[in-house]
């Protein structure tokens, strides 16, 4: 029979039947044949220690690598350890700064996650979110990377990070109906500033957003939000506040817009900070602000399954 009626049968195209026939008259087998090229100079007991130093050590370098081969008695270089990590389906990526957690943070995490599971999605569209990030105009973040698979969430993948590190604090909030006021902080923010903020940024966005009487007040439980003053304050506003588990950013949607803002702003040169940051938490369309709370329950489910610990929100 012919290739392409060989090919036809078995759904293989013709030239693919070629070659196998051919190898088979002249190797009297099928199967593919040990390919040329220089021999690995690592040796499979030497590539079980650098996958050992790897999945011990993650943010080892392929240089400490490189060094660890020398003193056993093999000079390899930094390409052949990539090539080696690669094989193995390691690959180099940005650890990931999540919140220092201690495990009471995590556990009240998870009992948060717990306790609203079933909660129906109208009752999330009516919480105002709130919280402040750091914005960084000059200098670069210190970058560390990793070698990993898709473990990216592992304590030994990510970098820890504290609050109040310097920068320029910005603080919002949003809702499902939409963004609320941004306010650009000048100097420290204590509790007195903080209520100032509520009642010239706060009220004025609920209004705007038209959220009616039975909107709930989310914020975390920092020594501003939780003085005594502060929750004076809020009562009598005849304000319902959201009770939050302390350090879970994972909880709060509000995280994701930060993130669009700041690649915005990274792209744009910027003259006028709080005019610029302003404008593009403006450009945030409802629809997004919508997504993000309808589906909260996915991120609670989520945290669930991580135990309480960071996820991919």
């Amino acid at each position: 029979m012919g290739y392409r009626t060989i090919g036809k049968q078995l759904g293989e195209k013709a030239t693919s039947v070629g070659a196998i026939i051919r190898k088979w008259k002249k190797f009297k087998m099928t199967v593919n044949l040990p390919r040329s090229g220089a021999p690995c100079k690592i040796s499979p007991r030497g590539a079980s220690m650098i996958m050992r130093k790897v999945r011990d050590q993650p943010r080892t370098t392929r240089q400490d690598l490189v060094n660890d081969q020398k003193r056993a008695g093999t000079t390899v270089s930094k390409k052949t350890i990539s090539s080696t990590l690669r094989h193995h389906g390691l690959k180099s990526c940005s650890a990931r700064k999540v919140p220092l957690l201690k495990p009471a943070h995590v556990q009240a995490c998870l009992m948060f996650a717990h306790d609203h599971l079933d909660d129906p999605e109208e009752e999330w569209e009516k919480v105002m979110w709130s919280d402040e990030t750091k914005i960084e105009l000059f200098g670069l973040n210190s970058t560390h990377r990793v070698w990993r698979k898709k473990e990216e969430n592992n304590p030994k993948n990510i970098i820890p990070t504290v609050k109040h590190g310097g920068g320029n604090i910005l603080w919002g909030y949003f809702s499902a109906k939409g963004t609320g006021r941004l306010h650009l902080i000048e100097g420290r923010m204590d509790g007195a500033m903080y209520r100032e903020i509520l009642a010239n940024n706060l009220l004025p966005s609920v209004r705007a957003l038209k959220m009616g009487r039975a909107w709930v007040f989310q914020h975390d439980n920092v020594l501003k939000h939780t003085a005594r003053a502060t929750k004076e304050w809020l009562r009598k506003k005849h304000l319902k506040v959201l009770e939050w588990p302390s350090q879970s950013l994972d909880l709060n949607p509000i995280e994701n817009l930060w993130r669009e803002l700041k690649v915005c702003i990274a792209q744009q040169n910027l003259k006028d900070l709080e005019k610029v940051c302003m404008e593009e938490w403006a450009k945030n369309p409802a629809a997004v602000c919508a997504n993000l709370v309808k589906n909260y329950r996915k991120r609670m489910i989520s945290i669930i399954a991580n135990k309480g610990f960071c996820t991919k929100y």
